[in-house]
């Protein structure tokens, strides 16, 4: 399992950006078509932008119709984690990720075969390295 990364606000601010602070570290939701990644076609991996840990590869990646980056599958379950997220007046399912506690989007089950997941994901917490 990954080690766990536990940094104070202050310490994730001098890290991220602004937006990338308010998404990952609050929890926080950026805008539908203007992320890096929503339209993006490139072979590669998606990493955490907080710590890089490997989170999508995208051989996964779909066109949602969204505005933001979606993945039918994670590379690996142990590389994240789930929680029941009730803001906002809905009933959602919290994307996390595993080793630093990063809020990554949400899983809906309105995805593609196989998994019929959708995995909506910020741009804004996702690195990506390309593939050679």
């Amino acid at each position: 399992m990954n080690e766990k990364i536990k940094l104070s606000e202050d310490e994730w601010k001098k890290r991220l950006t602004g937006e990338q602070f308010l998404v990952c570290r609050k929890k926080g939701t950026e805008q539908a078509f203007t992320g890096e990644y929503y339209n993006f076609k490139e072979d590669g991996i998606y990493k955490c932008i907080c710590c890089g840990n490997e989170l999508f590869n995208s051989k996964t990646k779909f066109e949602s119709g969204s505005g933001w980056p979606s993945f039918w599958d994670v590379i690996n379950k142990d590389n994240i984690k789930v929680k029941e997220d009730n803001s906002h007046f809905m009933k959602r399912i919290e994307l996390l990720c595993n080793k630093c506690d990063a809020h990554l989007g949400h899983i809906f089950a309105d995805g593609p075969p196989p998994t019929k997941l959708r995995y909506c994901i910020n741009s804004v917490s996702l690195k990506f390295e390309k593939q050679i």
